[in-house]
This record gives C-alpha cells, sequence and structure tokens, in this order.
C-alpha cells in the first residue's frame, strides 16, 4: 500500500461518563500466516489489551451451538453476502476478536482493533463477520467499507434498520451496533411512512452524538424540528434482549404527528 490509510482514533466531544460497557466482537475467517500481524501501517499499536484473540479451526468451530454460519442467522448471511459466506464457510480458520472496556473519552481502541483486522486481510484473510450489525463482508467489500481516507463515516459502524410496527401503518426505526461505543441503541417507534426520511435522518444524527460521546438520560426531553413538545428518552433493554443484544433508548412519534 503505497499511502496507508490510517483509522482515526475519534475525540468524543460530547462525551459524558457513564456505566455502560463497550463490546466488540468480530470473526475473521482465512487460512493465515504465521507472522506478525502487519497492523503498524494502519495505525495500530496491536490489540488493546482488554481484547483477546483466539484461534480455531473452522470445522470444529461449526460444532459449537453458537456458530454464526448457521441457522437462521446463516441464512441470512447466505442470501445478504453469498460470495463471502462461501468463503467464509470454506475457510479453514477462524480468528475470533472479542473484548469489553470502560466507557472511553475517545475510541483509541477501535483504531487499533480496525487496524488488527485490516492486517489480517493482508496475512490469508477472507472474510470479516460483524455479529453486532448483522453483516458479513468479503476482504474486498470490508476494505471498500473501512479503509477510506481519513476514515470511514461513523455510520459504517453501525446497522439502521426498518420495520413495520405491530397492527399498524406506522414504521420502527431502529439500530445495531452502537454497544461499540458504549452506547444504547436509538429505537424509534411510531414513525408515520411520509417522515420515514425525516425519522431515519434523525435517527443516524442520534448514531453520530452517542458515537460522540453524548449520552440519554431517562425521561430526557429531545427537541426535534417540527414535532411540538419533542420526544422523550426511555431507556431499556439489556444485553439479553433479543432486538437489541444492548440496552436502547426509544422515543415514540406522537400519535397526532402525521
Amino acid at each position: 500500500m503505497s499511502q496507508p490509510l490510517y483509522f482515526p482514533a475519534w475525540q468524543r466531544p460530547h462525551w459524558q461518563p457513564s456505566d455502560e460497557e463497550i463490546i466488540v466482537q468480530f470473526y475473521v475467517f482465512g487460512q493465515f500466516q504465521p507472522i506478525r500481524v502487519p497492523s503498524e501501517q494502519y495505525g495500530s499499536d496491536g490489540l488493546p489489551e482488554e481484547v483477546e484473540l483466539s484461534s480455531h479451526y473452522n470445522a470444529a468451530l461449526r460444532e459449537w451451538e453458537g456458530y454464526p454460519l448457521k441457522g437462521p442467522l446463516g441464512e441470512l448471511f447466505q442470501n445478504d453476502a453469498p460470495e463471502a459466506f462461501e468463503q467464509a464457510i470454506a475457510a479453514q480458520q477462524v480468528l475470533v476478536v472479542r473484548g469489553r472496556f470502560k466507557d472511553s473519552a475517545d475510541t483509541g481502541y477501535l483504531r487499533d482493533i480496525y487496524g488488527v483486522l485490516a492486517g489480517l486481510l493482508d496475512i490469508g484473510g477472507v472474510a470479516i463477520l460483524d455479529p453486532q450489525i448483522l453483516s458479513l463482508f468479503s476482504a474486498e467489500e470490508w476494505r471498500r467499507r473501512y479503509l477510506v481516507k481519513d476514515g470511514a463515516p461513523l455510520r459504517h459502524h453501525v446497522l439502521i434498520l426498518r420495520d413495520e410496527e405491530d397492527d399498524s401503518d406506522r414504521v420502527w426505526i431502529h439500530t445495531r451496533g452502537l454497544r461499540k461505543f458504549g452506547r444504547p441503541d436509538i429505537s424509534l417507534h411510531d414513525v408515520p411512512a411520509q417522515e420515514i426520511d425525516r425519522a431515519g435522518a434523525l435517527c443516524q444524527r442520534l448514531v453520530e452524538l452517542q458515537a460522540l460521546g453524548a449520552h440519554f438520560k431517562d425521561g430526557q426531553a429531545l427537541e426535534v424540528d417540527g414535532i411540538f413538545g419533542g420526544l422523550t428518552a426511555e431507556l431499556g433493554g439489556g444485553y439479553d434482549d433479543p432486538q437489541f443484544n444492548n440496552t436502547y433508548a426509544a422515543f415514540y412519534w406522537p400519535k397526532g404527528e402525521a
């Protein structure tokens, strides 16, 4: 690589300390050369001490109940990313990267972890699975998404989903992946169909605010242009929550706003 691309360690200008934990987890599939991971060229000092890397034979890991490439989750990846899925299934090795951190005023931990992930692709990695955003990437796709000059947009680290509300013509917009930043995911309920674009932009703004350190309190009011009285945060969830695998900050679009 003639001009190294460094991952930024974003400062978090809105940072407010919290009791939330930062949690990271990735699966890297491939057949790896037994050499030092070349992470320095990506601005990484190597994995932080809070992060562990374990190596597994893919055939053996498939017997694990939580193996991510089988069952409904495996079907999702096979449908969404068939080429990467085939590469991952055929790989001999799986490296599992996982860690927990206390809330942090900057994201140097992400810079170091992503630098190692990029280095692993240089020594035999063929696919990376990010279970927190339900995404499986081929090596080429991952590089296009994250090896970006001055750093990939924050939204690339989070998944924003849209679903129909139960028994309603309204929409639920919600996220996955904010626990990488030690923050609750966003859950925006009862969005009218004609307001989806505005609500999606609001959701992305809330993602960016939290990734840069902001933290909602239960009952906190949020001013939103065009919504009389704004929105109010309701905190809930937990790591065993099936929708988020995380805590969440829920907001409800006023029923009268349509």
